[in-house]
C-alpha cells in the first residue's frame, strides 16, 4: 500500500483517504507466476483542497542513478573479467562505432565462450585493443582484417566469415565471369578442406592429428592459397579479384591458425554476436550522453553478457553481487 503522508503543496499532514487506483506487477519466473498488487491511495488536503496520490513510476533520472550505482558496485567484478580475458587461451576482438554526447567514438569488445568485456574509447587505434588485452598478450587473437590488430605479435586467426562474405559479393558482381567464379570456388574449397581436417582433429578420428601433422597441414593449406592468389595480385593485375587475392597474401600466415590449433574457431562470430546488442541500442538511442554513461554501459554489458554466456540468471547474479557489497 502506498499512502501519502504530507501534502506536497503545503506540507500539511494527511489522514484518511480513498483507493485512487491499482497497479499489478507480474513477475514471470520458472516457477508459477506471482502477481503483486500495489494499492495506491489518495488523500485530500483539508487546508489547500488538493487531492494527493503517490506516483509509482521511476523517473529517467532515478533509473540512470540505479544503473550508475550497479556499475559502481560491479567495478571489481568487471576488472576481474578483464584479467580472465587476458589469460584465456584464445580471445575474439571487435569494435563498432559509438556516439557519446554527439561525438563519435568506439565500443570495443573482447570475448571468449564464457567471457565478455567491453570498453569505450574515442579512438579506434590498436592501442585500445592492447589496453583491453594487455601489452604482453601472447595467446591467440581472433579478429577481422582491421589493421589495428597487427600490433600484436601473438598467433592470430583472421575471420573467414568476413572473407567468405566478400567472396560471395564478388560472385554476385561477376556472376557471368567464369574465371572469377571458378577462382572463388577453388579458394572456398581450400577453406572447407581445412575445416574438415579441423573437425577430424577435434573429434580424434584421425591418427594424423599430432602437433607435427597439424603444423604440416597448416603449411600445406597456406601454400595452396598462396598459389591461387599470387597470379592475380599486384598493381599490374586487372583481375576483378585482385584485392581479395592480395588480402589472402597479406594475411596468409593468419588464415589457417585453426588448423594447427583445432579448438580455435576460424571466424570471429563470437565477438560480432557480443557487440550486436550495442549496435541495435546505438540505432535506437544514438549512444550515451556522458563519459560516465559510456563507462556504465560498458561495465553493465560486460557483467550481464558474461552471466548469460555462463548460463546464469543475470538478475540473481546481480543481486548477489550487490548483496556482497552491502555495508
Amino acid at each position: 500500500m502506498h499512502v501519502p503522508a504530507d501534502c506536497p503543496a503545503c506540507g500539511h499532514k494527511l489522514k484518511g483517504g480513498w483507493l485512487a487506483y491499482r497497479r499489478q506487477v507480474i513477475d514471470i519466473k520458472p516457477s508459477p507466476v506471482e502477481v503483486t498488487e500495489h494499492e495506491v491511495y489518495g488523500r485530500h488536503c483539508g487546508v489547500c483542497g488538493k487531492n494527493v496520490a503517490p506516483k509509482l513510476d521511476l523517473s529517467v533520472g532515478e533509473i540512470t542513478k540505479v544503473l550508475h550505482t550497479v556499475a559502481k558496485k560491479g567495478e571489481e567484478t568487471y576488472k576481474g573479467l578483464i584479467k580472465q580475458i587476458q589469460c584465456s587461451p584464445y580471445v575474439h576482438a571487435d569494435e563498432t562505432g559509438w556516439r557519446e554526447d554527439g561525438q563519435n567514438g568506439y565500443l570495443w569488445v573482447a570475448a571468449t565462450p564464457t567471457l565478455r568485456c567491453f570498453v569505450h574509447r574515442k579512438s579506434r587505434a590498436g592501442v585500445v585493443a592492447e589496453e583491453l588485452l594487455g601489452e604482453d598478450f601472447d595467446k591467440i587473437l581472433i579478429a577481422d582484417f582491421y589493421g589495428g590488430y597487427n600490433r600484436f605479435a601473438c598467433n592470430k586467426q583472421r575471420c573467414w566469415a568476413h572473407l567468405l562474405r566478400d567472396l560471395d559479393k564478388l560472385r554476385v558482381n561477376y556472376s557471368d565471369n567464369q574465371a572469377v567464379c571458378s577462382w572463388i570456388d577453388t579458394v572456398k574449397g581450400v577453406y572447407w578442406r581445412a575445416k574438415d581436417y579441423q573437425k577430424e582433429c577435434r573429434e580424434g578420428k584421425s591418427f594424423r592429428c599430432g602437433l607435427f601433422d597439424r603444423q604440416r597441414m597448416r603449411k600445406r593449406f597456406e601454400e595452396e592459397l598462396q598459389d591461387l592468389a599470387v597470379p592475380h595480385a599486384g598493381k599490374q593485375s586487372l583481375a576483378p579479384h585482385r584485392i581479395l587475392a592480395e588480402r589472402c597474401i597479406n594475411f596468409l600466415t593468419e588464415l589457417f591458425t585453426f588448423v594447427e590449433f583445432p579448438d580455435v574457431p576460424s571466424e570471429n562470430n563470437a565477438a560480432e554476436r557480443a557487440i550486436r546488442p550495442a549496435v541495435i541500442t546505438r540505432k535506437v538511442c544514438g549512444g550515451t550522453r556522458s563519459e560516465k554513461g559510456s563507462a556504465t554501459k560498458a561495465t553493465l554489458m560486460s557483467l550481464f553478457q558474461t552471466w548469460l554466456a555462463r548460463s546464469l540468471d543475470p538478475i540473481a547474479e546481480c543481486r548477489a553481487m550487490l548483496a556482497s557489497h552491502s555495508p
